[in-house]
């Protein structure tokens, strides 16, 4: 009987240490998610958004309703995210938080619930940086996005990137679509999608685009998207991802079927802007 009430108790105790755990992560879920609908509910200051504008001018493009959704993602995104200065970056300013936090932000502006969950930290070098150490033959990089929840960039490169919103090429761009690419676990060009059918539609319309690009590429001939997205079906995606808020109109014409699903999995259509 004496056993009987001991396993009882135990129990019973087991319960109530579940039920505690239960409760404290739910209060933990819901504060951060009142933490978040107060910040997406800010706005910028004028001089926020001049700064934005002077150094990624396809800000002033963008819808008001786009544009101000990306102002909400941007206080959540520069509250949870850890910014880090690196190589001989004295500091990270306010700036570069802005300016990095508005591109990576405008990939996300209609896509509700995703807050980069993965991402933790941002790395910033001044410039191009070694991949491995300096006595490495590593290859120099623009930056990079790593699954284990970092995106590494170089600050010059970002600027460059932004500031021409024509040429297809904004690095901050590219490494947060691997980031989206990435959150599923696995770096292979299709990101998270809400079900099955899209999963289907999404392979029918970049899998032959990606096996013909490469074909292209293969025998010297140009295209709207830079050879670079031969390297692999995830760099084909990040490049799209580019290709598709820098040259709408020509990725468009040239990449039909690939520009229409980005079209639905971003929320957004830059020809129309």
């Amino acid at each position: 009987m004496e056993d009987s009430w001991e396993e009882m108790m135990g129990l019973w105790i087991f319960l109530g240490g579940v039920v505690l755990v239960l409760g404290i992560g739910w209060w933990h879920s819901s504060k951060k998610r009142q933490r978040r609908m107060r910040l997406r509910s800010m706005r910028l200051g004028e001089s926020e958004r001049r700064m934005l504008e002077e150094a990624f001018p396809l800000w002033a493009s963008l819808p008001d309703e786009t544009r101000a959704l990306v102002e909400g993602w941007i206080h959540v995104f520069i509250d949870e995210k850890f910014f880090e200065a690196c190589g001989d970056l004295e500091f990270v300013s306010d700036e570069m938080r802005l300016v990095i936090a508005g591109q990576a932000c405008l990939l996300i502006a209609h896509r509700p619930q995703d807050y980069y969950e993965r991402l933790k930290s941002v790395l910033i070098y001044p410039g191009a940086y070694r991949a491995g150490d300096e006595e490495d033959d590593s290859d120099v990089r623009l930056g990079e996005s790593w699954g284990t929840g970092s995106v590494v960039l170089g600050w010059s490169s970002v600027l460059r990137g932004g500031r021409d919103t024509r040429d297809g090429h904004n690095v901050v761009l590219h490494e947060f679509a691997h980031q989206l690419d990435q959150e599923d676990g696995a770096a292979d060009g299709v990101p998270s999608l809400d079900d099955g059918e899209d999963y289907g539609q999404w392979s029918r319309a970049f899998a032959p685009a990606y096996e013909a690009f490469c074909e292209r590429v293969n025998a010297g001939k140009r295209s709207v998207l830079d050879d670079y997205g031969a390297t692999n079906p995830a760099e084909f995606f990040a490049v799209a991802t580019e290709t598709f808020f820098e040259k709408p109109v020509a990725m468009k014409r040239e990449e039909p079927e690939v520009y229409g699903m980005l079209v639905e999995f971003y929320g957004m259509d830059p020809v129309s802007w």
